[in-house]
């Protein structure tokens, strides 16, 4: 049973992750480019959304490309840290005390 603390951490991650999706759609070069790599339609986007590992894959096209993540975090003035606790709990087995 997940417990209040890891259902916080796992809304964060996935509210961080809805972020990158958002701020990619301004920039439709890159957009294309993930919804490219993931092959997910454009007119899919809106229930992938719901998706865990479409939200995971948000995380990791940021994370794989330190200037795109960089570029987001100036942006949306969400930190890079933030970024990287997303991909953390998002892509990994969640249960580390120090997130």
């Amino acid at each position: 049973m997940k417990s209040q603390k890891d259902t916080t951490v796992t809304k964060a991650a996935e509210e961080t992750a809805v972020a990158i999706l958002g701020w990619l759609a301004g920039e439709p070069e890159l957009l294309s480019r993930f919804l490219s790599l993931t092959g997910v339609a454009p007119e899919a986007v809106r229930h992938a959304v719901n998706d865990p590992g479409f939200l995971a894959g948000l995380v990791d096209f940021l994370m794989s490309h330190e200037p795109t993540l960089l570029a987001f975090s100036a942006a949306t003035g969400i930190a890079p840290e933030a970024v990287v606790h997303a991909h953390a709990v998002l892509t990994g087995p969640y249960g580390n005390d120090d997130f």
